[in-house]
């Protein structure tokens, strides 16, 4: 059965007063037994966490040893504002960075653009130059801590600044730990934070996976994320499809480039949503691992085990949050962060109860961290690994969920992969109906959110939100024209002429990119260079 027909028979049944469904249509019996895991393919007792298909785990004894490292998304203002949160984040015991950048970075601009009036600093750090990524980091020692940065379109460029700032701090490469988002695959189907095409966008991913894999062996070069799909409207098994399949587009293209699958493919990491659907999440990192790991072994021929293994960071679901009883986000996000070390996630990050609204204050970003630190230190949960394995329910579900990721992999294969299902809109309606599918099932009260369309107040909530002023961009503004005034004008106008030639032969953009950084050359100025080159991407054709 297609997935379209399981949700469309799934509304008839709700509708008709029968089994209720997960968020993503999939039909919920009101007992599970051994029948309903007992299948010829899948000996479910036969699974240990740590071993291939590695359904439970992808280490043998997951937290007993090491918890899961906790990141709290960090990122507003200048960048001063945020090496402050950074150092009061790393004081309060989190144990890796975890990077948000403006609007204007994320879009390849710099903060005295024209385009970039008030939004520099607002929805994250503003980051023109490796003068403000030098600040970002002051006082930390790049080879101490483990960084997440998410940015994709100018990745390539954000990545650059940060090798420069290793060297000048003199931590060599190999000793770099971290993450690059840089997954540019699902901008075009949800986030449109885009700038150059689909295949020169993917282009430079390849580019910074060869990069690494030759100079930086600890740095995970891409978060293939289905954080920012779900965001947009998914459903959960859509989530994790469209990203695996966004995943094996990459590890192809990389093949293309003659890299080695078990050179690069360990770097490879994921980056999961964790909605409200509780046990549908947990089944959810359950069967991505198992389908990641078959098609590591099967189809890709990897030969390390490590190139099998789906690592993951996770975080709580910022659209699940509520304007209305933003308390009650305290609650969602504790359940949705123990559905995801349930999940065996190796990285967590919980939203604050503000985030709705605004950046979060640091009182909320504390409540967040500390949820978190409870759940290590209180609930037990890292004493077993995988402790739901065995579940009628959950085996179960994970082998439906599965299931039908499968069949979303045969229909982006029948219109010719990826990059071809993009520029027939196949991604973005599918989102949009899966997203038009919950708002109507909320309409007609089949699905609840507590304070918004049950449990209601008639008095609105207030909280106090962080507001990011003005002086943020004039002191944006102020640094770039200090920089354009003190920068040697020859080397930096020579290094965008070697990047532009780089750029038109094909080559790998990455040592030119370090050399403009360290040369003074702005995002803006180094995207604008690679925009002369590979054009610029307005969307796939309406559908």
């Amino acid at each position: 059965m297609s997935t379209h027909a399981i949700r469309d028979s799934a509304s008839a049944r709700r509708s008709a007063g029968s089994d209720p469904t997960t968020i993503s249509g999939l039909p919920l019996k009101p007992l599970y037994t051994a029948a309903d895991v007992n299948r010829a393919d899948h000996d479910v007792s036969a699974e240990s966490p740590g071993k291939f298909p590695f359904t439970r785990g992808i280490h043998r004894t997951m937290y007993r040893e090491k918890a899961w490292t906790m990141r709290q998304f960090a990122g507003f203002g200048t960048a001063r504002q945020t090496n402050e949160r950074f150092k009061y984040l790393l004081e309060h015991g989190q144990t890796g960075l975890s990077t948000a950048f403006d609007l204007p970075t994320l879009m390849g601009r710099d903060g005295d653009d024209p385009l970039s009036m008030g939004e520099v600093g607002k929805c994250g750090v503003a980051i023109s130059s490796l003068d403000d990524m030098r600040v970002l980091f002051d006082g930390i020692n790049l080879g101490d801590v483990s960084t997440s940065m998410t940015i994709n379109a100018p990745a390539a460029i954000l990545l650059a600044f940060y090798i420069c700032v290793a060297r000048e701090q003199g931590v060599p490469l190999d000793k770099l730990r971290g993450t690059l988002q840089n997954d540019i695959l699902k901008e075009f189907h949800a986030q449109n934070e885009f700038v150059f095409p689909p295949e020169p966008s993917v282009k430079l991913v390849i580019d910074t996976i060869e990069y690494c894999t030759r100079h930086m062996p600890q740095w995970n070069t891409v978060s293939v994320s289905g954080y920012h799909i779900r965001e947009a409207g998914s459903n959960a098994v859509q989530e994790m499809a469209f990203t695996l399949a966004d995943g094996m587009c990459y590890v192809e293209e990389s093949l293309k480039r003659g890299l080695d699958v078990d050179a690069f493919a360990p770097r490879l990491s994921f980056f999961w949503d964790v909605h409200n659907e509780f046990f549908e999440e947990i089944a959810k990192f359950r069967a991505a691992r198992r389908i990641w790991a078959h098609v590591m072994r099967d189809k890709y021929h990897a030969k390390n085990e490590r190139s099998w293994l789906l690592r993951c960071h996770a975080q709580t679901a910022g659209v699940s949050l509520t304007e209305q009883q933003p308390m009650n986000n305290v609650v969602r996000v504790a359940y949705q962060a123990l559905a995801a070390v349930l999940g065996g996630t190796q990285s967590l990050h919980t939203n604050s109860m503000d985030e709705t609204l605004a950046l979060p204050t640091e009182h909320a970003v504390k409540v967040a961290l500390r949820t978190q630190q409870v759940l290590a230190e209180e609930t037990g949960v890292k004493h077993v690994v995988d402790p739901l394995g065995g579940s009628y329910f959950v085996e179960a579900l994970t082998d439906e969920v599965e299931k039908q990721a499968y069949d979303v992999f045969r229909q982006i294969d029948e219109l010719g992969g990826v990059i071809p299902a993009i520029e027939q809109g196949y991604f973005r309606r599918q989102i949009a109906e899966a997203s038009l599918r919950f708002s109507r099932e909320m309409e007609r009260g089949e699905r609840n959110i507590v304070g918004v369309n049950k449990y209601v107040d008639d008095e609105p909530s207030h909280i106090p939100i962080l507001v990011i002023d003005e002086s943020v961009e004039r002191e944006q503004c102020r640094r770039l024209a200090e920089l354009r005034q003190k920068r040697a004008a020859p080397r930096h106008a020579a290094a965008l002429r070697a990047l532009e030639q780089a750029a038109r032969e094909g080559a790998n953009v990455m040592p030119a990119l370090i050399e403009a950084s360290a040369a003074g050359g702005t995002v803006g100025e180094m995207m604008n260079t690679l925009r002369g080159v590979y054009g610029t991407f307005d969307g796939a054709p309406e559908w």
